[in-house]
């Protein structure tokens, strides 16, 4: 499903070369759950940000779905981006002036979903995540966990196949993060492959698969029963 080799990524701070991602190598079966750890400035947020497609490699491959996507025009790596992948953030992302259901829907009204598809959709995906009832509500108007569940609702309502979370309950209180974490592990128990940044070694510990992170290599990757 995702194949990485021999990636690498290089910022410069001035004249300061930091290489976030240095000789990474990486494969993952389909509905794996990884945990992504390592202190500040490790390439965690790089590395999920190259899965996501939102970056590219400055040399090395990356294989997704058996196409190779380094060399690929900005389109076409945005309509995979669009197949096969949701986005998590830990400080949500929603737009302040679209309520609940229309911030769900954005993803498909870029993609040209019809608008009764997009409300059906987007209604299915509320009920399911509990939140059908402030579907009219504003960001602003929703909790923490409200808002983190609208996100989540907006990442998987294409049904991808991967998804990406940085830092998902880093906003939260630890109730509100126990109900999302349980709701992305439910998610990947039903095929989802699921990767987590986090800071939290308890979380990290919950994943089935542990990458840990050190000046842009992965350091350790060590396998778990996580919460089976």
């Amino acid at each position: 499903m995702i194949k990485l080799q021999d990636v690498c990524k290089t910022f410069y701070l001035g004249d300061q070369a930091v290489h976030a991602l240095d000789h990474i190598d990486l494969q993952v079966q389909q509905g794996e759950y990884l945990s992504v750890m390592g202190p500040s400035g490790s390439g965690k947020s790089t590395l999920l940000n190259m899965l996501g497609l939102l970056d590219r490699p400055d040399s090395g491959s990356y294989r997704l779905a058996d196409s190779e996507t380094a060399s690929l025009p900005e389109v076409e790596r945005a309509e995979l981006r669009s197949q096969y992948i949701g986005f998590v953030f830990q400080a949500y992302h929603l737009i302040p002036r679209l309520n609940a259901r229309e911030n769900i829907e954005m993803p498909m009204m870029l993609a040209g979903v019809k608008a009764a598809e997009r409300r059906k959709l987007a209604d299915d995906v509320l009920k399911r995540l509990a939140i059908d009832h402030r579907a009219e509500h504003l960001p602003k108007q929703l909790s923490g966990g409200e808002r983190q569940r609208v996100a989540i609702a907006r990442a998987i309502v294409r049904k991808p196949t991967i998804l990406l979370a940085d830092e998902p309950t880093g906003n939260l209180d630890s109730h509100s993060g126990e109900e999302v974490m349980l709701l992305l592990e439910q998610l990947n128990q039903e095929g989802i492959t699921l990767f987590m940044v986090t800071h939290d070694a308890k979380l990290g510990a919950r994943a089935q698969r542990h990458l840990v992170m050190v000046d842009g290599q992965i350091v350790e990757d060590s396998t778990t029963h996580g919460t089976d």
